[in-house]
């Protein structure tokens, strides 16, 4: 009951002016900072470890805005999903290098954990015209997962794998042609992972990145998706050269490394609520 009236909620809001769906989501982020008090620990202990230079009140005002624009994010569904077309494409800006993908070239789009990641996806679904492919977890709520899924097929002709599909299905459509957002730079578990450094620290990460790029012959093009007054920017940056290499390990400290340049230029809006260091490397202690 409580999930489909918040789905009518997000309905609602679909039809409301950005400025006051982003206000309202000011607000909630703000709640969320000082009531989820876990995620808020998550995020400040994160930040200390990547930003070891700044002032504790530094990071407090980091964190905070992170809080905010991830709850403006998730409000920004409702026009994402519910809002009329022409409204969506209208508030969502695909910039850069976007001759990267057009034609039939295999690519893998590396779509780094920012706030936008809904958008950029929503944005390119809705405005290139190729089938895009992406990997999708189950949620638990039934009635939520129903509304995710129809929000991310919304646009396009578009194909979520779920996880029991298996790399064989995924690979076969990344070689015929249809780009695979991947969203490779979070931690799901040491025994997928190899250890990379992350801003210094060494944090477990998957190397799906180079190993999708290279079983599918496939160039690997970066889509960053900046949150901005207007809507979204979602920049197509070039793709990567002599990527992948024959060194998994090397080609995935290299992704963290370039991570990293872009979350510099926009340290509030990535995902620093998620626990990116829980998996630790042999005798490290636990940092959460």
């Amino acid at each position: 009951m409580l999930s489909r009236m918040g789905i009518v909620f997000m309905q609602l809001l679909g039809r409301l002016p950005l400025a006051w769906v982003r206000v309202l989501g000011h607000g909630l982020g703000w709640a969320l900072y000082f009531l989820i008090v876990p995620r808020r620990r998550v995020a400040l202990t994160n930040l200390r470890l990547c930003f070891p230079d700044q002032s504790p009140a530094q990071r407090r005002l980091l964190a905070r805005r992170t809080f905010i624009h991830f709850a403006q994010a998730w409000l920004d569904r409702g026009w994402l999903w519910h809002g009329p077309p022409e409204l969506t494409r209208q508030r969502l800006t695909l910039t850069g290098a976007l001759s990267e993908l057009q034609g039939t070239e295999p690519v893998v789009i590396f779509a780094p954990h920012f706030v936008g990641l809904d958008a950029g996806w929503t944005a390119l679904t809705q405005q290139l015209p190729r089938q895009f492919t992406t990997i999708y977890t189950t949620q638990a709520n039934r009635t939520v997962d129903a509304w995710i899924l129809a929000g991310r097929q919304r646009f396009g002709s578009v194909r979520l794998f779920g996880r029991v599909d298996g790399v064989k299905t995924i690979v076969a459509a990344l070689r015929s042609g249809d780009p695979l957002y991947l969203l490779p730079d979070m931690s799901f578990g040491k025994e997928n992972s190899v250890f990379v450094p992350f801003y210094g620290v060494l944090a477990a990460t998957v190397p799906s990145l180079s190993r999708f790029a290279k079983l599918g012959r496939a160039k690997v093009v970066p889509v960053v998706t900046r949150m901005t007054r207007q809507g979204y920017e979602v920049e197509v940056m070039p793709a990567w050269l002599n990527f992948p290499s024959d060194d998994a390990l090397a080609d995935t400290a290299l992704m963290n490394q370039r991570l990293q340049s872009y979350i510099d230029s926009m340290p509030d809006q990535y995902f620093w609520v998620h626990k990116r260091f829980k998996d630790r490397p042999p005798g490290a202690p636990s940092v959460y």
